[in-house]
């Protein structure tokens, strides 16, 4: 007798996550290795817009993407403790006036971050009153491009010295410190639920901290095509930011999200934050008047 056995079915595969991330220096510590580590999918890297707008329509299931961003989905779920953050300077982004802050009409905003572009806009709102006419300023231009009587400029251009006269130069990351007590989280892991796993937890912190360790490496890999010595773009990495989102990030990412929502420049419901209710902040500083 023929013993007929059945053909075992296949266990379905889980589908492959599609993980966006940028390639900027800031980004670099997050995604050491990170291609290697993924259980199952595959790294892909372009701007943050544009990682923004594919994890919005489902092209991608996990994106490190601008803090602005991530407030625009109430399903978006923090899926890693790992981060872009500031406790104070960050270097990279910078409010560059050639009027005093409360005199500001005019505001040309860098095309490449919308976390700063709304960062800019809250801060001369609620400490100025100031609600200037805005322009976009294109990913590469210098502040010669435009004669707006303040510029938001990010990256390595903003790490740059500057020829011309300032009436006032803000790093924004300082001056939010300053005035809030509070960290600023630039940008984070996000996703939808479904893709929280606790492999990816795991790839995505052990990316980070392969980074932190790796720093001097990066900045010698890095620095020449940015036109920085290798010096400042270590300084950068280990003293401008850090990468571990704790409670005060936390809290700084409500305060942020509280802000941006008075000012229309996000939705009240934020996923990312849990639904936690609004909490009433104490500011290091009283906002300026008038």
């Amino acid at each position: 007798m023929i013993d007929r056995k059945r053909p075992r079915r296949k266990e379905s595969a889980a589908p492959a996550l599609r993980v966006g991330a940028v390639s900027y220096l800031n980004s670099k510590p997050l995604i050491e290795g990170l291609a290697e580590r993924l259980p199952a999918g595959k790294l892909i890297l372009d701007y943050p817009s544009r990682l923004a707008d594919d994890l919005a329509a489902g092209k991608l299931d996990v994106a490190l993407i601008p803090s602005i961003e991530a407030f625009g989905d109430p399903d978006y779920e923090i899926v890693s403790d790992a981060c872009v953050a500031s406790r104070g300077p960050v270097l990279s982004v910078k409010l560059y006036f050639r009027v005093p802050p409360g005199s500001v009409r005019s505001l040309a905003l860098d095309a490449g971050s919308r976390t700063s572009a709304a960062l800019a806009r809250i801060m001369l709102a609620e400490r100025f009153g100031v609600l200037p006419e805005l322009e976009s300023l294109s990913m590469g231009s210098n502040l010669a491009a435009t004669t707006a009587d303040a510029v938001l400029l990010i990256g390595d251009r903003a790490m740059q010295p500057v020829e011309q006269e300032f009436s006032e130069i803000w790093d924004l990351g300082d001056e939010w410190l300053r005035w809030t007590g509070l960290p600023f989280v630039f940008a984070m892991w996000v996703g939808a639920e479904s893709a929280r796993t606790s492999e990816l937890e795991q790839a995505l912190s052990e990316s980070r901290d392969a980074g932190v360790t790796a720093v001097r490496r990066i900045a010698e890999r890095e620095a020449p095509g940015l036109h920085l010595g290798v010096d400042t773009a270590f300084r950068y990495l280990t003293e401008n930011l850090h990468f571990k989102l704790g409670s005060p990030e936390r809290s700084g990412l409500r305060l942020f999200h509280e802000l941006a929502v008075q000012h229309g420049l996000a939705p009240a419901q934020c996923g990312v934050l849990g639904r936690r209710r609004p909490q009433r902040f104490r500011f290091a500083s009283q906002p300026a008047t008038v």
